[in-house]
């Protein structure tokens, strides 16, 4: 098929390869003429592992190409999947749907002819319905044009995977007609044997979300336990360990740390909690707050160990921070637990030096006050305390006596329990980790 993908950001510009990598001809549309030339080089502007070769791959092809023309999607495609963001509002905890709306706005008066438009952003409920009478109203094509929302799940790091090798495929539709061009679309997944469940809009919508608030939701459970770890001299990974292999419960997203980040679980559980208001089912979903607050609360607990360490003073100490990204193999910085530590030991006077394999530039973006280095080493030169804020492969392999050699003093705080807690006492280390002895 003919698809175009609008919005060519991080979801965007995955799904805008993969889709031609399967077979589709797919032009990308973003309305950023910089994004829109480094993608057509085959550079995207963000670090995912294997999305370099995939657009060299595809572009190469002449099934993948990006355009900042809407009205030239509009010509071109059969399918339009819309893929903007939705950030968290710079007023509220709820959604900020301008660019969605925007997208509609601006793609509905082009529609000339018979098309499906698929929603992938992140939306709150009751959205797809508004935007499927907007399009209606506005579209010369008018009924012809039909409206599908098809949330995506994807992780950073493996979104490539995710995308072409997805665990359920869910669309949300009025009519056979969407299920048809969905299952044309997946064609290649659904023969693999992935599951496809077509459901109506609001239960697509709600889907998404549901599934990060559960995530969430064991994420912080595991972080509350490792507080209670910590208060009675248990093991939070053993205990984790042991619960996990509980078929109910399962091991993954059980692993006690500094908490999750980045640009989908904070934000999202944020506004389902303000649209659960907005529909007056609030109560339904206060739990989310105490999840919200448990995360939150492991940064700070993060800045409080490092002072514990330093014999209670953090100001003139020179601290290494290793990690910016939110999560390893992604330099995503969006709400980082990381470099919120990193800023908070700053403010307390703490001399604090970065180092991230990929986040460097955009985390000096968001903190320019903050001080990032070139190398691990460099970052290590000389420090009173070292703390593991992001489980880089890099950082998990660093050797203690090495790393002992550059130090000025053998202090760690492994603040995601990534690296063996034996290997670093024997060579003389004091560890801490987060919920452990």
């Amino acid at each position: 098929m003919k698809i175009t993908v609008i919005g060519t950001g991080y979801l965007g510009a995955v799904h805008a390869a993969c889709m031609a990598r399967i077979g589709h001809e797919v032009l990308g549309v973003d309305s950023n003429p910089d994004r829109v030339s480094a993608l057509a080089a085959g550079k995207p502007p963000f670090f995912e592992p294997g999305l370099d070769d995939l657009l060299s791959e595809t572009l190469a092809t002449g099934r993948l190409r990006f355009s900042s023309s809407l009205a030239e999607a509009a010509e071109f495609g059969e399918a339009h999947f819309l893929c903007v963001g939705t950030p968290q509002s710079t007023t509220s905890n709820a959604a900020d749907l301008r660019y969605v709306k925007a997208a509609v706005s601006d793609l509905a008066p082009r529609l000339t002819r018979p098309c499906t438009v698929i929603g992938k952003s992140t939306v709150p409920v009751g959205t797809a319905q508004q935007l499927a009478e907007r399009l209606r109203a506005s579209a010369p094509a008018g009924d012809q044009v039909q409206l599908v929302w098809n949330p995506e799940f994807l992780r950073e790091g493996f979104a490539i995977a995710d995308t072409l090798e997805p665990d359920r495929i869910v669309i949300g539709t009025e009519s056979p007609a969407g299920i048809a061009v969905m299952r044309e679309l997946y064609e290649p997944m659904l023969a693999a044997g992935t599951p496809f469940i077509s459901t109506d809009f609001a239960t697509a919508e709600l889907v998404k979300v549901a599934a990060n608030a559960f995530l969430a939701t064991k994420i912080s459970f595991i972080n509350a336990m490792a507080e209670v770890c910590e208060a009675t001299g248990a093991d939070v990974t053993q205990l984790a360990e042991a619960i996990g292999h509980d078929d109910r419960i399962g091991s993954k997203f059980l692993r006690a740390g500094l908490g999750f980040g980045g640009g989908c679980l904070p934000k999202d559980i944020r506004a389902f909690m303000a649209r659960a208001g907005e529909l007056r089912v609030d109560q339904a979903l206060t739990f989310l707050r105490e999840v919200d607050e448990i995360n939150l609360r492991r940064r700070r607990h993060a800045v409080d160990l490092a002072r514990i360490c330093l014999d209670g003073h953090l100001a003139g100490r020179r601290i290494a921070c290793l990690g910016a990204a939110f999560k390893p193999n992604s330099d995503d910085v969006r709400d980082s637990p990381a470099l919120d530590v990193a800023a908070a030991l700053q403010v307390e006077g703490a001399n604090v030096r970065v180092y991230d394999p990929k986040a460097a530039e955009a985390g000096a973006r968001d903190y320019p006050t903050l001080g990032f280095t070139a190398t691990l080493d460099e970052a290590l030169e000389q420090a009173d305390l070292i703390m593991v804020l992001t489980e880089w492969e890099e950082f998990r392999a660093m050797d203690p006596t090495d790393v002992g050699r550059i130090v000025k003093r053998p202090a760690i705080i492994d603040a995601r329990n990534c690296l063996d807690p034996q290997l670093w006492r024997e060579a003389g280390w004091h560890y801490r980790g987060f919920g452990r002895p």
